[in-house]
């Protein structure tokens, strides 16, 4: 059974090393294909995973394995795929050639498009998707700190792959609108550009009715994209995401009791992007607010600020500074 082999992060990030290691801190057998910077500090360090509710788990380099071959894959039943989405054609093909068959690659990626490019790149071969609601940040000598709370959810299948990774400290909820999930997540995720322009941790962000505002208006656009082609979004809070712009206009103190009722958030959360911008790397911009632009124009609706914080991002991007600091005014200028 599939189940009975190791569970392989293929592109162990942030995201891929809290997953794999408290899946492993659960003494399940899993292996990390990594970059070599990755490698070299989690042997050096081992792996903590701290927790925004105070748990933490310690590992030691031994308690799992790590390549940067991907010749790793080749016993894998489950292959979570956590890579960015840019690099997915490439991991898929390492995939083809190392994987056996008969594993399950599962897509915890951002985006909506990542298990159309797998399974167009591994034929035949059992591919779900997934949707991973939390943040991670890399907080060096291999500890990763877990900043907003909630569930994986991962596509329902016969076998019950969902249940098979869940264990203590990582909920996974099998799903039968995982499509649904994925686009609801990618609503929220829209946020993620903000808090890349705003230098801002995300609770101290959400806590400012001026940026709640604009995303706000920028999820309105997204709302509108999607019931134009028709796509209902399952929102990734217990909010429906229809409601959720006005819930974000709400006067700073009603907005605080909801969302404490909702969600838990670190108070140095950060977006992926802005770590992106941070680092100097390319950002995920076009796989998010790119995928609903995309569906704007085969709906035509008009996205006008969408396309604005698209342009301010890939300015950021090739400026190379991290964040430009912007406030909501100066994001809404051109929009």
């Amino acid at each position: 059974m599939v189940t009975d082999r190791p569970i392989v992060v293929a592109g162990a990030g942030a995201i891929g090393c809290f997953v794999g290691g408290q899946l492993a801190a659960a003494d399940r057998r899993v292996a990390l294909l990594v970059r070599p910077r990755v490698k070299t500090e989690i042997e050096r360090f081992g792996l903590r995973l701290t927790d925004f509710d105070g748990s933490e788990n310690k590992l030691g380099p031994g308690q799992l394995a790590l390549s940067e071959d991907p010749a790793i894959l080749h016993s894998a039943g489950i292959v979570l795929v956590t890579v960015k989405s840019a690099d997915t054609a490439d991991v898929a093909d390492q995939i083809a050639q190392h994987a056996p068959q008969d594993a399950v690659i599962i897509s915890l990626q951002n985006g909506v498009g990542n298990v159309a490019v797998l399974r167009e790149r591994l034929g035949g071969r059992r591919v779900l998707a997934g949707m991973v609601p939390f943040n991670v940040i890399a907080m060096g000598e291999g500890r990763f700190h877990r900043s907003t709370s909630g569930d994986i959810h991962v596509g329902e299948d016969a076998e019950n792959t969902a249940g098979a990774l869940s264990v203590p400290g990582l909920t996974v909820r099998a799903s039968g609108d995982i499509t649904g999930v994925q686009w609801g997540k990618l609503i929220i995720n829209l946020n993620n550009a903000l808090s890349a322009l705003s230098d801002m941790p995300l609770a101290a962000q959400l806590a400012n009715r001026g940026w709640r505002r604009l995303f706000a208006d920028q999820m309105a656009e997204g709302v509108a994209v999607l019931k134009a082609a028709g796509i209902a979004p399952v929102s990734a809070t217990p909010i429906p995401t229809r409601w959720t712009p006005t819930l974000l206009r709400l006067p700073d103190a009603i907005f605080k009791v909801i969302l404490g009722r909702t969600m838990k958030i670190d108070p140095e959360a950060r977006s992926s992007m802005w770590q992106d911008l941070k680092q100097g790397r390319k950002t995920e911009i076009d796989y998010l607010q790119g995928a609903v632009i995309a569906l704007a124009e085969q709906n035509k609706v008009a996205v006008p600020l969408m396309r604005r914080i698209v342009a301010l991002i890939k300015e950021a991007e090739v400026a190379g500074n991290g964040s430009p600091g912007l406030t909501p005014q100066q994001i809404r200028g051109g929009a």
